[in-house]
């Protein structure tokens, strides 16, 4: 199993999958004619003008649904695998990626948007529906629908658990273990699983109201929380700022830097692509077809 899993990984994490991000976003931003840029204020302005209602949710619970998968393990474990791998210079490439993955990202929420579906006066949407309505593969998105299943479902769960029940753990270290059939585990890392399965069920079964009514007051205090302590370790390490710099230029353009940025860019992508896929057709109007 070990050897197959670095066999696919090894196809997967290639420099090919950097000049794939790279090319697509560089096209989608000549297309766009740097959309990122171009419509930044009326981005803001959209935020704060839209209201939810019966059928969908506000531009602003939108946004707080969908930082809720992208500030968190992801950022953190992501970034130290990127320089881990490839050292300082993936940092850039990975400033590369964000910068023209805008626009790719505006293509994708677009699409959700033009292909939409209403059904029992809800709007559902997303990769799935376009990737059956404007590409017509079907396949497709049954393949993509099954794996945004398992991976909501399982797999991310599981990682996100995991890291918060192992912090915990570390906090706790004397809680006690049990024994399991999948082997010892220690009486924290258990009860903050319990406590994250009933919260998780209980938000997740009331739906898309309910999961962008509780992001929208837990989700800008976790994102400034994340942004504040971001500005006090730098405050902290102010002196060695321009110097951090220079390594992230200057080791910008080795071998390993785009590889490194790979696996940072992956990392962020097992966490928070497949909670886009949730976001994206749930805004409060559909867009002309």
């Amino acid at each position: 199993m070990q050897d197959l899993v670095n066999t696919i990984n090894g196809y997967i994490w290639s420099s090919a999958l950097v000049y794939l991000c790279l090319g697509a976003g560089l096209f989608f931003t000549v297309v766009t004619r740097f959309v990122q840029l171009r419509q930044f204020s009326e981005m803001w302005r959209l935020l704060m003008s839209g209201k939810s209602s019966k059928k969908g949710i506000s531009s602003f619970q939108a946004l707080a649904v969908s930082l809720s998968g992208r500030v968190g393990a992801g950022n953190i474990a992501g970034v130290a695998a990127a320089i881990g791998f490839g050292g300082p210079g993936a940092v850039f490439w990975m400033w590369i990626v964000a910068f023209f993955g805008a626009a790719t990202a505006y293509i994708e929420s677009a699409n959700a948007q033009i292909y939409k579906e209403e059904h029992d006066g809800k709007y559902y949407g997303g990769p799935a529906y376009y990737i059956e309505k404007a590409m017509g593969q079907k396949w497709y998105a049954w393949t993509f629908a099954i794996a945004t299943i398992l991976a909501t479902g399982i797999l991310l769960p599981t990682v996100q658990s995991n890291t918060i029940g192992t912090a915990i753990e570390q906090v706790f270290s004397n809680s006690g273990t049990i024994n399991t059939t999948i082997g010892v585990i220690s009486y924290a890392k258990l009860y903050t699983a319990t406590g994250i399965v009933l919260l998780l069920g209980f938000i997740i079964f009331g739906g898309i109201k309910r999961i962008a009514n509780f992001t929208q007051v837990v989700v800008p205090f976790m994102a400034l929380a994340y942004i504040l302590i971001s500005l006090i370790i730098i405050g902290l390490n102010i002196t060695a700022l321009p110097e951090a710099f220079m390594l992230i230029i200057g080791d910008a353009f080795t071998p390993m830097a785009g590889f490194g940025a790979a696996i940072g860019w992956g990392l962020n992508v097992v966490f928070i692509q497949m909670k886009r896929a949730k976001v994206q057709g749930h805004m409060l109007q559909p867009l002309p077809k």
